[in-house]
């Protein structure tokens, strides 16, 4: 019998192999935002995806959408874009500005799910070296960015914004190139989108996806 598992105070997930296939990936519900529990969820290529008001439900779907960062795609438009160095780029300038970003952003559109507990839960991530934001600027001005989390050789892409035209891929980009010259084998994009698959993101199944993510965690990287 399909189940959704409950979790309590210990920390604990059950395998991701029972996820349902309806609604694709669901695994479990309740628990908290601790540091220690979200580290073990995305050890185990698990995470949280809920809204406001409900009790964490935790997710690992089942194809799952990945970028290799050897493999990114970028149109001749975009190029053109890059060439003219018109954003500035940088690394963990202002992680919760970003964050926050990307809150608004999607609340504007359909509804977020980054809610102040999950802007709170990640920015403490950040702190302790986690977590880590890419910043976009335009004449001072930040304008588009990403955040997420690295561990070992796997970067766990969370949320982006972008302000003005092709500033959120400026910064899938330029993590991209970051993410292979310092050795990283794979960035989790979760679930699918026209969006990502446009700049290079493809479906692996959750085997390969565990696999990868095992060897990953093995490895020896730095993210800055």
């Amino acid at each position: 019998m399909l189940e959704i598992w409950q979790l309590d105070k210990e920390l604990w997930f059950p395998s991701p192999n029972l996820a349902l296939q309806e609604p694709n990936g669901l695994l479990a519900f309740g628990g908290d935002l601790s540091a220690e529990r979200l580290l073990l969820a995305y050890q185990q290529g698990i995470f949280p995806w809920f809204n406001e008001g409900e009790p964490p439900l935790w997710w690992s779907p089942a194809p799952r959408m990945v970028l290799y960062p050897e493999e990114i795609r970028i149109s001749r438009s975009l190029n053109k874009r890059l060439k003219r160095q018109e954003f500035q780029l940088s690394f963990d300038t202002c992680f919760a500005e970003v964050i926050n970003q990307c809150a608004i952003s999607r609340q504007a559109t359909s509804g977020t799910w980054i809610t102040s507990e999950m802007q709170t839960a990640y920015t403490q991530l950040h702190q302790q070296g986690y977590a880590h934001s890419v910043e976009v600027w335009q004449q001072g001005h930040l304008v588009g960015g990403l955040y997420g989390l690295a561990l070992g050789g796997m970067f766990f892409g969370e949320s982006m914004f972008s302000h003005v035209s092709d500033a959120s891929k400026v910064a899938l980009v330029e993590l991209s190139w970051h993410l292979k010259q310092q050795g990283f084998s794979l960035i989790d994009c979760q679930v699918y989108s026209n969006h990502l698959a446009s700049l290079g993101a493809k479906e692996i199944s959750r085997e390969l996806f565990l696999h990868t993510l095992a060897k990953a965690s093995r490895a020896e990287v730095s993210f800055l």
